[in-house]
C-alpha cells in the first residue's frame, strides 16, 4: 500500500507540474498575442497620423488654377454672372482691374459701399471686373489668414469658376475678420465654399494649393505698381477718392463714363 500511495502522489506531482507547464504556455501565448495587437495598432495609429500629415502638408510647388489669366486675373463678366452672352452689338464692357486681400479693412469697406453697384454694373454688360489677388498683409492675423482665404478662392474658382468665386468673395467679406486677429480656419472656409455651391476642395485649401502662384501675383502687382489694397484701375487709371480715400460708387462711375469716351 505504501508503494501504491507514493506512485498515486507521484503520478499526482506529475500533473500537477504538466498543468503549471501548460498553464505557462497558454500565457506566454496571450501575451504574445496581447503584443502583437498592440504593435499592430500602434502601425495602424502611425500609419493614420502619417496619412493625415501627408494629406494636410503644404503644397509648396508653383500650381496655377484654371479660369485665370496671365496677369493672375479672374474674369467677372455678364456671362459668367448671368449666364447669358452680351447681345449682338453691344458696346465692349468697361475693364475694371481690382486688387484685393480678404483681410484688407479698405477692401471691406469697398464691398459694402460700392459691392452691390459693381455687381449690378456687371450683370448689365457696363463693366468687367479683373480680380486680381494681392496677399500682403501677412502678418496682421494669427492664422495667416490673408494668404489661406486667397487660396480657398482660388481653389473655388478651380473648381466652380468665376460665379462660384464671385459668390465665395462675397461670403468671405460677409465674415470678414479684423486684423491682428484670427480669421476663419481651414475647415470654415471648407464650409464657405459649400455655401457658395463647391464641394470636394477640401485637401486644395488644407493644402494651400496655389500659395505659390499668389506669392507670384502679389510680385506681379508689385512690378504693375500696386503697393497696397484695395486698388482700382479703370481703363489703366488708378481711381480713389479725394486725398487718396477709397473710391466711391460716384468716383467709379465717373471713371466709367470717362473710359467710355475713350
Amino acid at each position: 500500500m505504501s508503494n501504491d500511495r507514493q506512485n498515486r502522489a507521484a503520478r499526482a506531482e506529475q500533473m500537477r507540474k504538466e498543468r503549471e507547464k501548460a498553464d505557462r504556455k497558454q500565457r506566454n501565448l496571450i501575451s504574445i498575442a496581447i503584443v502583437a495587437v498592440v504593435v499592430a495598432l500602434v502601425a495602424v495609429g502611425g500609419y493614420g497620423i502619417k496619412k493625415a500629415s501627408d494629406d494636410n502638408a503644404i503644397d509648396t510647388a508653383l500650381n496655377t488654377p484654371s479660369n485665370v489669366n496671365k496677369d493672375y486675373g479672374i474674369l467677372y463678366d455678364q456671362q459668367a454672372a448671368t449666364g447669358t452672352a452680351p447681345a449682338a452689338g453691344a458696346a465692349e464692357p468697361v475693364k475694371v482691374v481690382l486688387y484685393e486681400d480678404f483681410l484688407c479693412p479698405g477692401c471691406g469697406a469697398l464691398e459694402q459701399t460700392a459691392g452691390s453697384f459693381l455687381s449690378s454694373a456687371v450683370e448689365s454688360g457696363e463693366i468687367a471686373i479683373e480680380y486680381r489677388p494681392y496677399s500682403f498683409l501677412l502678418q496682421q492675423s494669427t492664422n495667416e489668414y490673408s494668404q489661406r482665404a486667397w487660396n480657398a478662392a482660388a481653389c473655388v474658382n478651380d473648381k466652380g469658376g468665376p460665379k462660384a468665386f464671385k459668390a465665395f468673395h462675397d461670403i468671405l467679406f460677409a465674415n470678414q475678420p479684423e486684423e491682428g486677429t484670427a480669421g476663419p480656419e481651414d475647415d470654415e472656409l471648407i464650409d464657405f465654399a459649400k455655401q457658395a455651391g463647391v464641394t470636394g476642395i477640401d485637401a486644395c485649401i488644407n493644402k494651400r494649393t496655389y500659395g505659390k502662384w499668389i506669392e507670384d501675383a502679389r510680385g506681379k502687382g508689385q512690378d504693375d505698381g500696386v503697393s497696397g489694397t484695395p486698388t482700382i484701375r479703370i481703363d489703366g487709371k488708378d481711381v480713389s477718392g479725394a486725398n487718396n480715400t477709397i473710391a466711391t460708387v460716384a468716383d467709379i462711375q465717373a471713371a466709367i463714363d470717362a473710359a467710355k469716351k475713350g
